[in-house]
């Protein structure tokens, strides 16, 4: 075993996979699909059959520095780092995320991993029995390569990481027109039964009504629907920027969410969770549901299921074995549907001093201004 330090929190163990040198042939599919009828192969995989097969397998565990999903784009220093040296490699990287170091520990045994980042201080750990692929490391790593994976991370959380254009919050504010897109709003709403204004106000929220809007992840669109999500709901990759296509699916999304927390029993809530759920991931708030159900709060109530949405970023909580899904940037998520809120009372006329909308004349009892108004 060799033994390099580094000033960072990066740990990087190239795994024996068999003491076994003998050379064989087999038939192999990449994970791009291509079959190779005779590929060259060594029980050890060490570096040459690692570049051979197309990919790099990387254990870790999750948390801000290692590994997590951010909007359907895998971030996390460490993951970003060993993202160039698969780069320099010319292979795909593949992550196994892990619960703790117990269960790393149980992927080196098994030998289905290449390498091993979690966050241990001031080493680099290298296999003996993978020579080539610690001599590929030795050479490949600079201290700078870590200022360079922190500062590209920086760069994709900013505000900048969603392209778009600023458009004002209300198209026409005394005639009540909101964008150009309201009719969309209208017409695709009623099939969730949401109010119209409160999609509008999701959808500012997420593109400024900016229809060529696209994130770094890859998010397309008004309601900046990702390619993945497109494509199990039926919308075109090539027709994601479409404005009546990229409601329509989204809508679409909105009610399949809506489906998913037919637990909760007000409309209200519920569909706070959805909004939630839109932004940060369905499996992590009902991670945040599930914590706040064993600390006695209420599951159902995002007032008190939000706090653990926050509480998602601290490693004592997205670590806890009620967690499944790890890491959550929960700031953002609680933020969104806060200001979501905020807006969509703005929209319907009820004063909000945080966007400096004036209130109407009040609502006369017993009549609904929307049939599909949720807020009531």
């Amino acid at each position: 075993m060799t033994r390099n330090h580094c000033p960072y929190l990066l740990l990087l163990a190239a795994l024996l996979l068999s003491s076994c040198f003998e050379k064989k042939q087999e038939r192999v599919v990449t994970p791009w699909g291509q079959v190779l009828d005779s590929v060259e192969v060594s029980d050890n995989f060490d570096l040459h059959e690692i570049q051979q097969y197309g990919e790099l397998i990387m254990a870790t565990v999750t948390g801000p520095q290692t590994y997590y999903d951010y909007h359907g784009r895998s971030l996390g220093t460490q993951y970003l780092l060993v993202s160039q040296l698969a780069d320099k490699l010319g292979v795909g990287l593949r992550v196994e995320v892990c619960r703790d170091s117990v269960e790393l520990s149980a992927k080196m045994a098994e030998g289905v991993v290449d390498i091993v980042a979690w966050p241990t201080p001031g080493e680099l750990d290298v296999s003996g029995e993978k020579p080539m692929l610690a001599e590929e490391l030795k050479a490949w790593y600079k201290p700078e390569l870590v200022a360079e994976a922190e500062q590209e991370e920086k760069t994709l959380l900013t505000t900048r990481r969603v392209k778009r254009h600023v458009f004002s919050p209300m198209l026409n504010k005394k005639g009540g027109v909101i964008s150009h897109y309201d009719h969309l709003f209208q017409q695709h709403s009623q099939s969730i039964r949401w109010d119209w204004r409160l999609m509008a106000a999701q959808c500012y929220q997420e593109s400024t009504f900016d229809p060529k809007a696209v994130s770094f992840a890859g998010a397309k669109g008004l309601m900046q629907i990702m390619p993945g999500t497109a494509d199990v709901l039926g919308l075109p990759r090539d027709q994601m920027y479409d404005p009546e296509k990229n409601i329509a699916a989204a809508a679409k999304y909105l009610g399949q969410l809506e489906s998913k927390f037919s637990d909760i029993p007000g409309r209200v809530e519920r569909t706070n969770f959805v909004l939630a759920a839109y932004n940060g991931g369905i499996h992590h708030i009902r991670d945040a549901m599930a914590l706040a159900k064993r600390d006695g709060k209420n599951p159902h109530l995002w007032r008190d299921v939000s706090e653990y949405v926050l509480k998602l970023a601290k490693p004592q909580f997205y670590n806890d074995p009620i967690v499944k899904h790890g890491y959550m940037r929960g700031s953002e998520t609680v933020d969104y549907v806060a200001k979501i809120r905020q807006r969509h009372q703005g929209y319907m006329g009820i004063k909000s001093p945080h966007l400096g909308f004036h209130p109407s004349q009040p609502r006369k009892a017993g009549k609904r201004k929307n049939k599909y108004d949720i807020t009531e």
